[in-house]
Parts: C-alpha cells; sequence; structure tokens
C-alpha cells in the first residue's frame, strides 16, 4: 500500500475511534435526542463504546497526586493522604520515600475492610475541610479509610449542575456525606437523601449547614426498601442517583452483594423515574461488568437512552486510575 493511503486509512481510522468514544452534552437541556444523539447505540458487542472512559478532573482543593504498588497519593486542601487502592497495580512515578516525605497520613489495613492511621508529620490535623465550588465539607479520618469525600464523583457531580434545576425532585440513595444530594439542592432541587447509617446522615447535614443550604429531607433507612416504598406510594422524581457499595450486611446481618441486587435497583430506579428523568447508577465492583450494566439496563431503557461507561481519574503524574462504571439513562 503506498505511504499516502496508508496515512488516509490511518486518519479515517482514528476519527471513527474519537466519535465512537465521545459524548457531546447540551447543557441546555436534558432529553432523549440532544443527550444521547451524539452516542452510538450501544449493544454487548459494541467494544469500544462499551470501553469508553469517563474521567473526572481535579480541583483546587483536591489532587489525584499519584497512584501504583496498590495506593494512592492525594491532596485534600493542605493535607496529603496515603491510602490503599486496589485498581493501582502499576507502578508509581515517584518512590515511596517521596510520598511518605509529602504525607501528612497513611492509612495501614488490618484486615480487608478495616485499618488504622499513621502519623508522618506532627502536626497533621484528624479533621479539616475542603470546598467545591460554593460547598463545603468536612474530612476526618476513619477505620475504613475514606475521610468523608469520593472525589472520582467529580464527572458525575458536573452532570448533577448542568441537568438539575429549581423545583425539580431528586433522590439521593446511598447517599454517604452527602456531595451529589448538596450539588442538586444548591441548584434549586427538592432533595430525598437516604442512608441506612445514621452517623453519615449527621455528617451529611453538618456539611449542608457549612455550604449554607437548607431543607434537604434526611432519611435514615435502608436504600432499596425506601424505594420500594416511595413507588406504592406513588412518588415519582426527576433525579435519581444511586451508588452502592459492592458489598455489606444489613441491619439484621443479612449479606448484600451489588452483582446480586442489582436487577432489583434497576428496576425500582425505572419505577421512580419522571419521564424525561434521569438516573445516575455508580458500581465499584468487580464482579459488575460493563456487559453486565448493558444487559440489566436494556430491559428498561432503549439503547438511545441510556450511556455505560468507565469511571478514571488521571493524577497528578499522569497515571490513569480505574473508579469502577457508571450508568446514566433517561426516561
Amino acid at each position: 500500500m503506498p505511504i499516502y493511503a496508508f496515512l488516509q486509512v490511518t486518519i479515517i481510522l482514528v476519527i471513527l475511534y474519537n466519535l465512537n468514544l465521545s459524548v457531546v452534552i447540551d447543557n441546555d437541556s436534558f432529553n432523549q435526542t440532544s443527550y444521547f444523539s451524539t452516542i452510538t447505540p450501544m449493544s454487548t458487542a459494541n467494544q469500544s463504546e462499551m470501553n469508553s472512559r469517563q474521567y473526572s478532573n481535579a480541583w483546587s482543593d483536591y489532587e489525584l497526586l499519584d497512584a501504583g504498588d496498590g495506593k494512592k497519593l492525594e491532596r485534600w486542601g493542605k493535607v496529603i493522604t496515603i491510602r490503599p487502592e486496589i485498581q493501582a497495580h502499576f507502578k508509581p512515578e515517584w518512590s515511596f520515600a517521596e510520598w511518605q516525605d509529602l504525607a501528612h497520613w497513611q492509612f495501614e489495613e488490618i484486615s480487608s475492610t478495616q485499618g488504622e492511621w499513621k502519623k508522618l508529620k506532627p502536626q497533621a490535623p484528624e479533621q479539616w475541610g475542603i470546598s467545591y465550588e460554593s460547598l463545603n465539607f468536612g474530612l476526618k479520618l476513619t477505620k475504613f479509610k475514606h475521610v468523608g469525600l469520593f472525589p472520582e464523583q467529580q464527572a458525575n457531580w458536573c452532570f448533577i449542575k448542568e441537568h438539575v434545576s429549581a423545583g425539580q425532585k431528586v433522590i439521593n440513595l446511598f447517599a454517604y456525606t452527602g456531595a451529589a444530594s448538596l450539588i442538586a439542592r444548591a441548584n434549586g432541587a427538592d432533595v430525598v437523601h437516604v442512608d441506612s447509617v445514621k452517623q453519615m446522615l449527621t455528617w451529611a447535614n453538618e456539611n449542608m449547614e457549612r455550604s449554607q443550604l437548607t431543607d434537604i429531607k434526611w432519611v435514615l433507612e435502608d436504600a432499596l426498601k425506601f424505594a420500594r416504598r416511595e413507588l406504592k406510594r406513588g412518588n415519582r422524581y426527576d433525579g435519581i442517583i444511586m451508588d452502592p457499595p459492592a458489598w455489606g450486611l444489613g441491619a439484621k446481618g443479612e449479606r448484600w452483594k451489588l452483582e446480586n441486587q442489582l436487577p432489583d435497583l434497576l428496576e425500582a430506579a425505572y419505577g421512580l423515574m419522571n419521564p424525561g428523568g434521569f438516573l445516575i447508577l455508580n458500581t465499584y465492583s468487580p464482579k459488575v461488568e460493563l456487559a453486565d450494566l448493558a444487559l440489566c439496563a436494556k430491559q428498561y431503557f432503549s439503547a438511545n437512552q441510556v450511556q455505560i461507561k468507565e469511571l478514571w481519574m488521571m493524577s497528578k503524574t499522569g497515571k490513569a486510575l480505574f473508579y469502577g462504571n457508571i450508568l446514566r439513562a433517561i426516561k
């Protein structure tokens, strides 16, 4: 093949590849035609779409600095932490000695579910605060390695901000410390925040007050059970946000695994959605793959109503870190 013909074919393939991975979001409206019109209809066989990535971005108060060797180095305001990260199965850019020289705290695992924090700087605070746009969040060390915020959700926060308006109804299930709830409330939505852990509701309420917001409805309840009761009551929502854990224990000690609950979660979410309403479903489970999400989603949504992507974040040092899969759909 002549070299110019080879280059022409290569350029065409690159353009087609990029078009297949690109999504253009219409910021003025959120409807089936405008939002998903640029997405190639998705099927389990369409690997280019299935392998597409959604990247969350750093902001002034948060950076993923580096990652590798099963850990990640993060900056939260002026506090830097080292935490375990199972997806960091590559070599970091900086040496671990450099990490420890920078960090204030390092989380050391005792078991697969718990651990303890090792102080690396004498004046390292155990509680502090950071901001995201107009919102303020209180952070603190927990025995589960978390500090009170999932910054990889920044891409979904942008989505919520762009597509939620005053007077709409939004329900946040498995809502944790409330970042998504606060984003929706700051845009004027009526927000119901549901979590089964009382301490998380208290933490989320404190974040609401820090952000000078009011009137979020707090619900201490199992998310799926509450969603089903809302269905029976005839309540419907313009936005459904779900960030379920990969696994856990119920109030009575029953085992909860996302891969087993996924069909029920999607069924409840679809029933709660108003026409034109949106769903965001995050998964961070190695047993829930893009194909699993696609298979469940097609029972309720047509191909041009749903978008399924991998969620990633890039470190300051150029390392790409995987944070699970996300499903977004409209009704």
